[in-house]
């Protein structure tokens, strides 16, 4: 049922997520690629950090949202998320939802 309900959620954010990459294909890996030197290659953290490989799409989106929002505190992601657009963040998240999660 989670995977139904995850392939829904993306598929529904498909037309952001092109709209988003436009002509670049590999949009959503080079933004997401801003995320590596805290969270690791690909979101596979290997410290502190928690990794985002492999979690789920709208939770990732949630919890950006959050932090762009001042909603959920922060030392950092507060401002970064401010340079995201929804379009982004959407993909920034598809990205690290199709990651194999760190075993």
């Amino acid at each position: 049922m989670e995977k139904r309900v995850l392939l829904v959620a993306l598929l529904a954010g498909l037309p952001a997520l092109a709209a988003a990459q436009g002509s670049n294909p590999n949009l959503s890996r080079d933004l997401a690629a801003g995320c590596a030197h805290c969270h690791g290659t690909n979101g596979r953290s290997a410290g502190v950090t928690e990794s985002l490989a492999g979690r789920r799409a709208d939770q990732i989106v949630s919890t950006l949202k959050e932090f762009r929002e001042g909603k959920k505190p922060a030392t950092i992601m507060h401002q970064i998320s401010k340079g995201y657009s929804d379009a982004q963040i959407a993909a920034i998240a598809a990205f690290f939802a199709a990651q194999t999660p760190v075993k």
